[in-house]
């Protein structure tokens, strides 16, 4: 761990061109979680290609998060991983993270754009509600999110998605789709039949005693699918 502070103490970092969300496991992340054990973890996860880390808005309150981000989007830069965060825009005018998913459309987004004055990457959860992915896709996002596919203990609030729902958005846009909520390694057969780009993954990776050896159980999944 010592090489590892010694490398994230260098600074702010300097924001860079557009980074894309690849296909694959995209990765969330509770930043409520002990920070030494969430580096460890991170860093285990970032030994495999993962599409994206988002940071889950489960802030403590009177907490400076601005070190831990600025730790966070060091490692996965390294990796060329874009770094999200949850709802909370506002985060990117003084970090180097590469965009912001929202749980909900934004009212201001133009708005939003303008404050920013940078490219950002833009994503979207979805439920049944298929106007969502149409707002999503006449905003241009760069890709939208179902949540969720199974039961889950870290996506109560969504709906169950029914499959069709999946199946019409891809008629709709040509957006990627991640797919969310309760995923694991031995469900995963059950979404052969779906149209998506990727998985987006809480517990069932950063909640394991060896998250390195869970990614490594999606990825084989995806491979089949």
């Amino acid at each position: 761990m010592g090489r590892l502070l010694q490398r994230l103490s260098g600074g702010m970092e300097v924001m860079g061109k557009k980074r894309k969300v690849e296909s694959g496991v995209y990765l969330v992340i509770d930043p409520s979680l002990e920070e030494d054990i969430l580096l460890q973890k991170l860093q285990l996860v970032l030994q495999k290609k993962i599409a994206a880390v988002q940071l889950w808005d489960n802030f403590l309150p009177d907490k400076d998060y601005l070190p831990l981000i600025q730790k966070i989007t060091v490692l996965c830069h390294e990796k060329n991983v874009p770094v999200l965060i949850n709802n909370q825009w506002e985060w990117l005018q003084t970090t180097a993270l590469d965009g912001v998913h929202f749980d909900a459309p934004p009212e201001d987004l133009e708005q939003i754009k303008t404050s920013l004055n940078r490219d950002f990457i833009t994503g979207l959860t979805c439920n049944n509600d298929l106007a969502l992915v149409r707002w999503a896709n006449d905003q241009r996002l760069d890709y939208i999110s179902f949540c969720s596919i199974f039961p889950s203990s870290t996506s109560t609030s969504c709906e169950l998605v029914d499959f069709e729902t999946i199946k019409e958005a891809k008629r709709i846009t040509a957006m990627p789709i991640f797919l969310a909520g309760g995923i694991k390694p031995d469900n995963m057969p059950e979404l052969q039949e779906l149209p998506f780009d990727g998985v987006a993954v809480v517990s069932g990776i950063m909640s394991a005693e060896k998250p390195g050896v869970a990614i490594t159980k999606y990825l084989k999944q995806l491979k089949l699918i």
